[in-house]
């Protein structure tokens, strides 16, 4: 007959390949350690994750200050003067505000002697008006602020300038509209953006104005039909200048010294 085997030694025979198996804490060798590894490579994946889907959807990889208005950094930094801080933002608004006089008062010429429509017309004569006012403005401000100003069009605005020369007709009405249109449209933005930060009277005031004008301009455009986008209610009137400016024309093409 076979002997049996005592209980207790059954058990231990039994747990022993267990113990010989078994690791730290009843888990096999490393088991700790390589949960802790995983539970850490799945914490990170799901921070990228989370940083990674606000990106996918609201605008992929471009940034906030993808969409800012562009300006030039004259790298002169900010000086004092008697009406306040002076930035590179703020001299480079003001150029800004000349350029666009020294090309958009011929376009508003250009459309006052050859559009088609009475809006095309009006259109026109908004911009000659406006940025007669905005441009002496302008210079006014460069001589007590000392900002040298441009006294030409980029070769960017005299290309706009000769396409509109070489339209007729319905093509020019359209030419005109949408140019100077888009032109307003970006300029709108680096309006706000000066009118906000600037620390300077001279040209807060500036853009005070200049985001009146400039609105004015956005509405008549829009009203001609021609620029793709659809029709303002109404025509807001001409900026009227202050009785103080009633020489705008007579100073508008002065260039500085």
């Amino acid at each position: 007959m076979r002997p049996v085997r005592p209980a207790r030694a059954m058990r231990a025979g039994f747990l022993r390949p267990l113990s010989l198996r078994a690791g730290p804490e009843g888990g096999r060798p490393g088991a700790g350690r390589a949960l802790g590894t995983w539970l850490v490579v799945g914490a990170l994946a799901a921070t990228l994750v989370a940083l990674l889907v606000p990106v996918a959807l609201f605008g992929g990889s471009r940034s906030a200050a993808a969409d800012a208005p562009a300006w030039k950094d004259d790298g002169a930094g900010t000086r004092s003067t008697a009406f306040g801080p002076l930035t590179a933002l703020d001299r480079d608004f003001v150029r800004k505000v000349r350029l666009a006089g020294l090309w958009e008062k011929p376009a508003g010429r250009l459309a006052q002697e050859r559009g088609t429509s009475d809006s095309v017309r009006t259109a026109g004569e908004h911009l000659v008006g406006g940025h007669s006012e905005l441009d002496r403005r302008a210079l006014d401000a460069a001589r007590s602020l000392d900002i040298t100003l441009p006294g030409r069009p980029t070769e960017q605005q005299q290309g706009w300038l000769d396409r509109m020369d070489a339209a007729r007709g319905a093509e020019f009405d359209r030419v005109f509209a949408q140019l100077v249109r888009a032109a307003h449209g970006k300029v709108f933005g680096l309006v706000a953006l000066v009118r906000d930060q600037t620390g300077n009277s001279l040209v807060r005031e500036l853009a005070t104005r200049a985001n009146t004008v400039v609105l004015d301009h956005i509405t008549v455009l829009e009203d001609t039909g021609a620029t793709g986008i659809p029709r303002t209610r109404g025509q807001m009137p001409a900026p009227s200048p202050a009785p103080d400016q009633q020489s705008t024309a007579q100073h508008s093409d002065e260039e500085m010294k």
